[in-house]
């Protein structure tokens, strides 16, 4: 029995669906570039376009603003990503990248192929994800922005797993569980940048 005080408090509130995430400047931007483009080449009149630029400044969601481009690019193409699909590849490659919601939990197959992950834009649905990964002879790769966590109990069987992501205490956590087999997983943040010893 637990005597502590104060008692814990259970937070049994449920993570918010992607689409019901709110959505930001940057996300209205993305969006507005693509009206903007499919205006420019006629695929929205005059009409359409100010009537969509209209809701897009009005809508509260990310669900709301990317479903007014919905109909102008196809599904990977689009600037703002809330589905929550997992990521599966068969003797090829696959790639998520951009600007899209990561749900809590999320898986990723990679069989005899290299799937990549890339969370550097992505928008966590919660603090705390948790990855189900399936390599067989294949590549993982996971990109994280800095401040990100990474938690790697997946099994290996002739298999590598490397975390390369710098330790953070207070960051989001993404926990990849699974199984590797002859193949391998990696998670690592974008290489900084040079710093140039002479300035201009």
């Amino acid at each position: 029995m637990d005597f502590s005080w104060p008692p814990a408090i259970r937070d049994d509130t449920p993570a918010p669906r992607p689409g019901d995430l709110r959505a930001g400047d940057a996300d209205r931007e993305r969006i507005a570039a693509v009206l903007n483009d499919a205006l420019a080449d006629g695929r929205l009149t005059h009409d359409e376009h100010e009537e969509r630029i209209e809701r897009l400044y009005r809508s509260r969601t990310l669900g709301e603003i990317a479903a007014l481009t919905a109909d102008l690019l196809p599904p990977e193409a689009q600037p703002l990503r809330t589905d929550v699909r997992p990521v599966t590849a068969f003797f090829g490659s696959e790639e998520r990248s951009g600007r899209w919601v990561v749900p809590t939990r999320f898986s990723a197959t990679a069989v005899c192929a290299n799937v990549t992950l890339d969370l550097r834009e992505a928008l966590l649905q919660s603090g705390r994800v948790t990855l189900q990964v399936t390599v067989l002879g294949g590549t993982l790769t996971l990109v994280v922005p800095e401040g990100v966590r990474i938690e790697m109990p997946a099994s290996a069987f002739m298999g590598g797993k490397k975390n390369q992501v710098p330790p953070s205490p207070d960051g989001p956590i993404i926990e990849i569980t699974g199984t590797v087999a002859l193949g391998s997983i990696v998670a690592k943040s974008p290489k900084r940048p040079r710093r140039s010893w002479f300035r201009r």
